[in-house]
């Protein structure tokens, strides 16, 4: 096996929203990160509700996919991610049945920083191609079967500025349009025609730094709306033509991560560093309503999911803590039996993956309390990663199978309860 470079990324954060315009994919398909919806909610079902002693089998390990934290998309039968060989960044077609690689293309150069090299998001996966975002910010767009470059674009050439862990977003495929965050005078976010590259807007009157929370597209009262958080704030422009609707301060601290949860007109954000978790009502004119502020549910990264309307994450305060979310009402923290990690939800079950061990637990997503049924510890793990990094890619489960990946390990194992 080839020596690559150390790498790092902050997997991103937070969700939600309804349907997107993702074409060409299957029941079991997750063609983006946090699925085709943005809730991190698989639809699948029949799943395994309790595991084997020892976990789920495991059904193929590739140990070629290259450094970093990138997550993957997977469409029909393969799976799309990223990852650093040598001093390049590339997109990885992985055979979903094998393991084995299909085909690699550059998506970049190599991101270097203080935690760790290498890419950072999840790739998108719309109709006939595979749009990816490097670690210092290039935009590719490739032909999904076999890799080749259609177009491609920086977010530099745009007036964004490297943020300090790099470009983490994964891009929103809306319509015709492919849509990303560079941030800066610009506009904070920036569309283009996703099979051309074309410009198509950008949201001119907000021009926030980017940070590292991905785009949630949303239907509210008759329009389609993008919701997206920086540093400084949280908002909503027109799907349409990027013209911005509504923002609300929310300040936050050294990184910003999490993406946006959206339900029935309600908006909640959260933020790690001490920042907490803040929820408001969007009106039928965008006027915003507060709900609640409280540092309950801060989650600095691996996400939050919205759940019969419990949402349930890793808080900086309380370990792992389902929350009310009309309310900000805690239900149960759970900070004992693991630590602090990143969700999935799948089957009325979450699949939780602590960061520090690779520890692996399945429970109920029930306000009722801490409910296991299972666990186990990945294995093996990387000796290529940064000492500064952990465990954070998220897990997925998609066509029966747990997706699972340190480095450049990428692990499958069958939870399909057949």
């Amino acid at each position: 096996m080839r020596a690559f470079p150390t790498s790092l990324v902050l997997s991103l954060a937070l969700p939600f929203g309804f349907t997107t315009s993702l074409t060409s994919t299957f029941a079991a398909d997750w063609p983006s990160f946090r699925g085709a919806d943005r809730q991190d909610i698989s639809r699948e079902s029949g799943l395994l509700k309790e595991w084997p002693e020892n976990g789920p089998k495991q059904v193929w390990l590739n140990q070629d996919v290259g450094l970093g934290y990138s997550g993957y998309a997977i469409v029909g039968d393969s799976l799309y991610t990223l990852g650093a060989r040598d001093a390049v960044e590339y997109v990885i077609a992985v055979d979903v049945a094998t393991g084995k690689e299909k085909w690699s293309a550059e998506a970049g150069a190599l991101l270097t920083n203080n935690w760790g090299n290498g890419p950072r998001s999840t790739p998108t996966v719309d109709g006939d191609h595979v749009y990816a975002m490097g670690g210092k910010g290039t935009l590719v767009c490739l032909t999904k079967s076999d890799g080749k470059e259609v177009w491609r674009v920086t977010m530099e050439s745009l007036g964004g500025q490297l943020p300090g862990w790099g470009f983490c977003e994964s891009p929103l495929v809306e319509g015709n349009l492919v849509i990303v965050t560079p941030g800066g005078p610009q506009g904070t976010l920036a569309a283009f025609d996703k099979l051309t590259g074309t410009p198509a807007w950008r949201s001119a009157t907000w021009t926030d730094p980017a940070q590292y929370s991905s785009i949630v597209p949303v239907d509210h009262h008759g329009t389609r709306q993008l919701i997206q958080l920086t540093m400084q704030s949280v908002a909503g422009v027109n799907a349409a033509n990027g013209e911005l609707l509504w923002k609300n301060e929310f300040p936050g601290k050294t990184a910003v991560i999490p993406t946006p949860i959206f339900s029935e007109g309600q908006v909640f954000v959260t933020a790690g560093y001490g920042v907490g978790c803040k929820s408001f009502k969007i009106g039928a004119d965008n006027s915003i309503e507060e709900l609640y502020q409280t540092l309950e549910m801060g989650n600095h990264h691996g996400g939050v999911v919205l759940v019969n309307g419990h949402l349930y994450g890793f808080a900086e305060k309380n370990g792992w803590t389902c929350m009310d979310f009309k309310t900000g009402e805690v239900k149960w923290v759970e900070k004992r039996t693991l630590g602090k990690g990143a969700i999935h939800a799948a089957d009325g079950m979450l699949y939780l993956l602590e960061e520090k061990t690779g520890t692996v637990v399945l429970i109920t997503a029930t306000p009722e309390g801490w409910q296991e049924h299972g666990r186990f510890t990945l294995q093996p793990q990387t000796t290529q990663r940064n000492p500064k990094g952990m465990i954070w890619t998220h897990p997925v489960v998609s066509g029966g199978r747990l997706y699972l990946r340190d480095q450049e390990l990428l692990f499958s194992f069958d939870v399909s309860g057949k």
